[in-house]
């Protein structure tokens, strides 16, 4: 169901599992100045829930923001065919199917006045098939400041099922806002993700949403930036 955040902020949940594991999943859906909605990672809705997003205003723009977020682009455009879809330029190699109207560059125009966008450069995942980068944008929406994520950092606590705080646990991110040690494993040009980390700080943020994990609604920089810190030790 759609759950406001804050003026001009909601979200979507639903479950998701990964390798087994349930993580949830989460899109962000901001409202321009303009009156239309932005929604950044598409996820599968019901019909009451497309209901309840159309009550709030044209949906004009849907942002697959990395290479894996794309699962359910597809599906989502089919309720909204009016919107453009905007994603990272690598997934125009993974997915041609999905016809992506505007391939995603730093500061490339006007249309994210009200959202701040950057290239989380460098940043790597490990999967069953060795190393792959994400190639993420990560946003911040000025009027509410709030950080939105999709796989750079999560959080996980207690709303979670056991089996999910125990993973989080053993791999020391229980309630904490940091990546998981697949990426700090994975990622080797970590002077291209600490620059990527410095811009992020520049903004003015104080919640944080994530993709997978509990929105952390206060405290969020600092939460951020002492994920980050822990992610460049050796």
């Amino acid at each position: 169901m759609l759950k406001q955040i804050d003026c001009d902020l909601w979200v979507v949940e639903r479950p998701f599992r990964f390798f087994g594991l349930e993580v949830g999943t989460r899109m962000t859906i901001v409202r321009l100045k303009t009156g239309d909605l932005v929604a950044i990672s598409p996820i599968k809705v019901d019909r009451e829930t497309a209901e309840q997003i159309g009550l709030l205003g044209a949906v004009k723009y849907i942002v697959a923001p990395n290479l894996y977020h794309h699962l359910f682009v597809q599906d989502f455009r089919s309720i909204y065919p009016d919107a453009q879809l905007w994603a990272t330029s690598s997934l125009t190699e993974k997915r041609p199917d999905l016809a992506i109207d505007i391939p995603i560059t730093d500061r490339q125009n006007s249309l994210f006045d009200e959202i701040d966008y950057l290239l989380f450069d460098g940043f790597q995942t490990l999967l069953p098939n060795g190393y792959t980068p994400l190639n993420e944008y990560v946003f911040c929406h000025r009027a509410s400041s709030t950080l939105i994520l999709t796989d750079t950092a999560f959080h996980f606590d207690e709303s979670f099922v056991p089996l999910t705080q125990l993973v989080a646990k053993l791999t020391g991110g229980y309630k904490l806002l940091r990546p998981s040690p697949l990426e700090k494993i994975a990622t080797q040009d970590k002077q291209s993700v600490k620059n990527a980390v410095d811009r992020v700080l520049l903004w003015d943020f104080d919640r944080v949403i994530v993709a997978h994990g509990s929105i952390l609604e206060t405290g969020g920089k600092q939460q951020f930036k002492a994920g980050y810190d822990w992610f460049f030790k050796a």
